[in-house]
């Protein structure tokens, strides 16, 4: 447990930290995005301030830096810098800096909440305390999800004890794991820095879905429908198949916040918009919108894309489409300019980690070994793990759909999965087609009669969205993991549905958008005298009172976080596995005997770890293993191997155990005699588990035959 000062300064780090990330940000924000507004600014200027997080992590990371108070004074000179070298820039500009947003309603005023607003907000409401509700348990035991004690939270951790991000964190030899990218254990690790202990690892990935909704909503703002994508979204954000984010490290929650702000900012930028949403340009000279005529947004968009990518495999097609997408989409004199806009702000968003895999190994993607008929470098080992099937590789079996694939639908997307599945589906593929209307798609031609918010024609930013999703749900449908396990046995099909979640969740966001229905949208709420949209601000003044406002909200609710939280990480920390039942019996005792064992090193043989770091983070635990060429990493099969291995590590204690009980099985793992013998003592013995205190090396020699 933490006491009030070592709290205190926990807590004054973090806001240093996120004031100083929001000072640059926003700077950047605005010179890239002047003419946002609103939700959408905000939202760009999360994902900036996250990103300026993430880069000064991978900064010190790489020369073993990423320590406390060099992050503090790095991220202090960058918002700094560019808050006072942009403001600069901002005075000299013919405007003076000042965004001055003219949009009005339809009745020409400033339009407060809409009783459709109200309802969206409602519904979105209840889905973010659900998700809270569902952290609630690891809040008392610490975070048991698997992969959060096998590789999100290790990494995380090593982070933290290193504080270096370029090395290869080896784990347990499953799936080539260390090669996984990790934008998302980057801000647990930030979390630790802080405090000292993870107390912020089970409530990240509630903030991470607040960020959702805030971007479901910027998603239908520019067609008026904003509060309809909020709700759809909330609804395909609580299914099932999410409910494991909660209370979790595991990253698919972050992914898909970096994914829908990218398509947010695309449609706020380029998307068709009503009369009431048009926000003129600063300068004449910019009044050009479409993809090309400002690079701003373009590098807001692949910016995003690229930190979705760095953060999980499973973004990198769809962020890939998308950024090859403002490609197509741009003026045939401008894509030049456009593919290395957004290609290098997607790289500069998640090539970090592809590009230490490349360093390390000759290959960006270690997993695969070939491309056509070029040999790649790559592990030459197993990958471990459940064998891989992909969904795709089951599509026509009959027995596996009936035993695996619609119960797994059934449990992981609820009893109503096909009206689910089928309204996705529907706002992916119908953003492709063109809008029916009476008017031309031309703003100068003609103008949208009242409650419409088209034209005909297609929109081009709508379909790259559309696309985006599309390819997004063949990325799950591809994925080897998506249906792994024993061949017609896919037991990791439920689970695997996570990698179709972000499809979902974009769908029914862009559902209300298609040309199809959002005029009778409109149109709806035009006839029963309801309005379904914000404007925050009218004018300079306006913007300055809002702005004082703002700044009092935020310091009362960071005042009340603060308060709450003093007590909340007394309770998880003193409840954080001590008294542990999520795995094998052996290893909840294994992790309890680790949580007051502080400052060791500590050789594991199981594929959960993270436990034993210690509530402190102190202890320094490694898989039992030795490095092969090009990145691999393989336990050792033989006695003599694992006991020079063990010298070598100079540890204190090794647990050794399986990751299961099975039956027809010896109880406990071969490592256990390995390590029994002179030097080593059991402290703890309990199936599938031994754990050994050495005090002294093991003689390879004396190996037991």
């Amino acid at each position: 447990m933490l006491g009030p000062g070592r709290y205190l300064l926990g807590v004054a780090e973090l806001v240093l930290l996120a004031g100083s990330a929001w000072l640059g940000a926003t700077a950047l924000r605005s010179a890239l995005l002047p003419r946002f507004a609103g939700a959408p600014a905000h939202l760009a200027t999360l994902v900036l301030a996250l990103a300026l997080l993430i880069w000064t992590a991978e900064l010190l990371g790489t020369v073993s830096l990423l320590k406390p108070l060099p992050y503090l004074l790095a991220m202090a000179c960058a918002g700094l810098a560019l808050r006072l070298g942009l403001a600069k820039r901002s005075a000299a500009s013919p405007a003076g800096g000042v965004v001055v947003s003219t949009a009005t309603g339809p009745a020409g005023g400033v339009p407060g909440p809409s009783l459709v607003a109200l309802i969206a907000f409602v519904i979105a409401a209840i889905a973010l305390l659900h998700f809270a509700w569902d952290a609630k348990p690891q809040l008392s035991t610490g975070m048991t999800g698997f992969d959060s004690t096998w590789y999100h939270g290790p990494f995380a951790a090593g982070f933290f004890q290193s504080g270096n991000t370029w090395d290869l964190h080896f784990i347990a030899p499953q799936f080539l794991a260390w090669f996984y990218p990790a934008n998302g254990e980057i801000f647990h690790a930030a979390g630790m820095l802080a405090f000292g202990r993870d107390v912020l690892s089970p409530l990240l990935n509630v903030g991470w879905f607040a960020g959702c909704l805030l971007a479901c909503w910027c998603i239908g703002r520019p067609y008026r429908v904003a509060p309809w994508s909020l709700a759809l979204g909330a609804v395909a954000l609580s299914v099932p198949a999410l409910s494991d984010q909660a209370g979790e490290a595991r990253n698919d929650i972050v992914g898909i916040f970096f994914l829908l702000a990218a398509v947010a900012v695309a449609l706020e930028a380029w998307g068709r918009r009503g009369r009431g949403d048009l926000v003129p340009p600063v300068r004449e000279e910019s009044a050009h919108c479409g993809v090309g005529g400002q690079l701003g947004p373009v590098l807001c968009v692949g910016l995003a894309a690229g930190i979705a990518a760095g953060t999980k495999l499973n973004f990198l097609l769809p962020a890939a489409v998308l950024v090859v997408g403002l490609v197509a989409i741009a003026p045939p004199g401008s894509r030049w300019r456009v593919l290395v806009a957004s290609g290098l702000a997607a790289l500069a968003g998640g090539g970090y980690w592809y590009l230490r895999n490349l360093l390390h190994t000759g290959n960006p993607l270690p997993w695969f070994d070939s491309l056509g008929p070029i040999s790649l470098p790559a592990p030459d080992q197993a990958l471990g793990g459940r064998e891989a099937h992909s969904v795709a590789g089951y599509l026509f079996d009959g027995p596996v759909w009936s035993d695996w694939f619609l119960p797994g639908l059934h449990d992981g997307l609820w009893l109503l999965w096909p009206l689910l599945g089928a309204a996705a589906l529907a706002g992916l593929v119908l953003a492709l087609l063109p809008a029916r209307g009476s008017f031309s798609t031309r703003d100068d031609q003609k103008e949208p009669r009242d409650g419409e918010v088209g034209g005909a024609g297609r929109d081009p930013v709508l379909v790259l969205t559309g696309l985006v999703g599309l390819a997004t749900a063949l990325a799950w449908l591809l994925a080897p993991t998506s249906a792994s396990g024993p061949d017609g046995v896919p037991r990791g099909f439920e689970s695997g549905l996570r990698y179709l979640a972000p499809a979902l969740v974009l769908g029914l966001a862009l559902l209300p958008t298609v040309p199809l229905l959002r005029d009778r949208l409109a149109r709806l709420a035009r006839f029963s005298g309801l309005r379904s949209h914000f404007v925050p601000h009218s004018g300079k003044n306006y913007d300055l009172k809002g702005r004082g406002w703002g700044i009092a909200a935020v310091v009362a609710l960071v005042g009340l976080a603060a308060l709450a939280g003093y007590p909340l990480q007394r309770h998880y920390l003193q409840g954080r596995y001590a008294d542990p039942s999520f795995t094998t019996p052996g290893l909840n005792a294994a992790f309890a005997w680790a949580r007051d064992v502080s400052g060791t090193r500590i050789a594991a043989t199981s594929t959960r770890q993270y436990p034993l770091f210690s509530t402190d983070l102190s202890n320094r635990v490694e898989f039992v293993g030795a490095e092969r060429p090009h990145g691999g990493f393989e336990a050792p099969s033989t006695c003599r191997a694992y006991r020079r291995l063990l010298n070598e590590g100079d540890y204190d204690y090794v647990v050794a155990s399986r990751d299961r009980i099975e039956a027809g099985k010896p109880p406990f793992p071969p490592q256990a005699s390995w390590t029994e013998g002179p030097g080593a003592e059991a402290v703890l013995r309990k199936a599938p588990t031994v754990v050994f205190e050495l005090r002294g090396d093991l003689d390879p020699k004396s190996c037991p035959s």
